[in-house]
């Protein structure tokens, strides 16, 4: 059945290695086997500066059941993603292997960005970045994109899987998205990249002397409907684990993405 506004950037790993990947398009969860077709001035860090690396697939959340399809999960094509738009700094350093999940967990916006843990029951595991969520046949199917679905499929059917939320692999910093009608006096963003996934983003600023909790939209966007204010901020991303990271900013343009010193 259609999966609308669903994909997923992923970081994969077969039994032997990990491979990387995300996504950002509106899809289908196939039922069958061919699926669904298709500015101013930051942190002063230069890039990766601070970054957390590692393996990644540290448990952080429960665990999901359902089967697996190959979508029309891409970063180009005829589907928009629920949690675009991704800027091709982002598609790049997310990669190419990309993946979905149902309304029933990532509707609220609280999965975009994430990333996830693939076990299938022919013993290939994956960790894939969540880069978007729709309509699936049952909660806890997803939907891959081409080059997820060659790594996990060994010819199986149904594709019987298991997934949850788990640590990223270490990929470089968090990057600062504004939207593009962002303003002094109703700032929004997005927060990409994160190792773990985000429990709430907060800031203080000309307007909030002490650190104010931004609302999470349903494309995983952070908002302060009343606005940063003029001048200096700084963002504190907390982390659904309680870590934590903070980055000051001199300002910000509207549509400009901002790469971090730091991650989670």
């Amino acid at each position: 059945m259609p999966f609308r506004n669903l994909a997923l950037a992923l970081f994969l790993t077969t039994t032997s290695a990990w491979i990387s990947g995300c996504g950002d398009s509106s899809y289908g969860d196939g039922d069958d086997d061919d699926g669904v077709g298709a500015g101013s001035s930051g942190p002063g860090a230069g890039p990766g500066a601070g970054a957390t690396t590692g393996p990644g697939g540290d448990v952080l959340g429960e665990e999901h059941a359902g089967e697996y399809h190959l979508g029309p999960v891409e970063w180009e094509g005829s589907f928009w993603n629920a949690c675009a738009p991704y800027p091709t700094t982002i598609q790049a350093l997310e990669g190419e292997l990309l993946a979905g999940v149902s309304n029933a967990v990532g509707a609220d916006g609280s999965h975009c960005d994430a990333c996830i843990q693939i076990d299938t029951a022919q013993g290939k595991t994956v960790i894939a970045r969540v880069v978007t969520y729709g309509e699936t046949a049952a909660p806890g199917n997803i939907d891959v994109s081409q080059a997820a679905y060659d790594l996990l499929n060994q010819g199986e059917y149904p594709r019987t899987m298991t997934w949850r939320l788990v640590s990223c692999p270490g990929s470089g910093p968090l990057h600062y998205q504004f939207q593009t009608g962002a303003n002094p006096y109703w700032t929004s963003l997005w927060v990409r990249n994160p190792r773990i996934a985000i429990d709430r983003v907060e800031v203080k600023s000309a307007n909030h002397t002490d650190y104010f909790a931004l609302q999470r939209g349903p494309d995983g966007t952070f908002t302060d409907a009343g606005g940063f204010g003029e001048g200096a901020f700084t963002i504190r991303v907390v982390g659904v684990d309680g870590s934590s990271v903070e980055e000051q900013f001199d300002g910000f343009d509207p549509g400009e993405t901002v790469e971090g010193s730091k991650n989670l």
